[in-house]
């Protein structure tokens, strides 16, 4: 596996390149429609649950935090870009209350007034569960795929921290061969999501997908997979 890991082992996306791709809109990682992923499994996470807090890690102004609030959900979210964050509220029509987070010097929170929905605008690595609470759900589309690999052991064990005891956690990972396209989103194998979090959690292969498009021809790759996998925590 490390030898599948190593073309991007060192590679590094600063939080600045980041919101320099929401200025310039370069976001083609924004879904019009709410992930099919998500859709097809969204029984599976809540598991006949009602009123579930979601987590969305890293979540832009993706559109399945408004169809989760819909259904009567709550949802936090965290996010770099602010324009990601205002473009979410004005793109659904909706209105939000802004406000500083006294723990966290710098951040916003910006709170939905119509839908219970907040989104924490601030570096990932510095929200935590004392913060946020924890969560009784995650939905991690985009999020592994996109931090620098060499974090991903500090955010699965942000991850797991952010988990409340009956948490399900929604993780899409994408395969594809690294030689070709140095990311991100980043190649994570099933794999690595086993050694990140296999001694925290109980790991369920739900479902392989063709991800291929045009888009990802244009990237070099030949083939693009997407797993996804449901967690769990361990009963310790």
């Amino acid at each position: 596996m490390t030898s599948m890991l190593a073309p991007q082992a060192d590679r590094v996306m600063a939080i600045g390149e980041w919101e320099e791709r929401w200025h310039e809109g370069r976001i083609g990682f924004h879904q019009l429609q709410v992930h099919k992923m998500l859709e097809t499994h969204i029984e599976k996470v809540l598991a006949g649950r009602t009123g579930v807090r979601f987590f969305f890690p890293l979540c832009g102004k993706a559109v399945d935090m408004k169809w989760l609030a819909d259904m009567g959900h709550s949802v936090v979210g965290v996010e770099i870009s602010e324009k990601g964050i205002k473009e979410f509220f004005t793109e659904n029509n909706m209105t939000y209350s802004e406000e500083d987070v006294p723990a966290l010097p710098g951040a916003k929170v910006y709170k939905g007034v119509e839908r219970n929905i907040s989104l924490y605008q601030c570096d990932l690595f510095n929200f935590s569960s004392a913060i946020g609470g924890q969560f009784g759900a995650i939905w991690d589309r985009g999020s592994l795929v996109a931090i620098n690999p060499q974090d991903r052991e500090k955010y699965a064990a942000l991850i797991t921290s952010l988990m409340a005891k009956d948490c399900r956690y929604l993780l899409d990972t994408l395969l594809y061969n690294p030689e070709l396209y140095a990311g991100p989103p980043f190649l994570v194998p099933d794999e690595q999501v086993q050694s990140l979090f296999g001694n925290s959690c109980n790991i369920e292969f739900l479902e392989s997908a063709d991800a291929f498009t045009e888009r990802h021809r244009g990237w070099g790759l030949d083939y693009l997979t997407e797993h996804v996998h449901l967690l769990t925590l361990k009963n310790n």
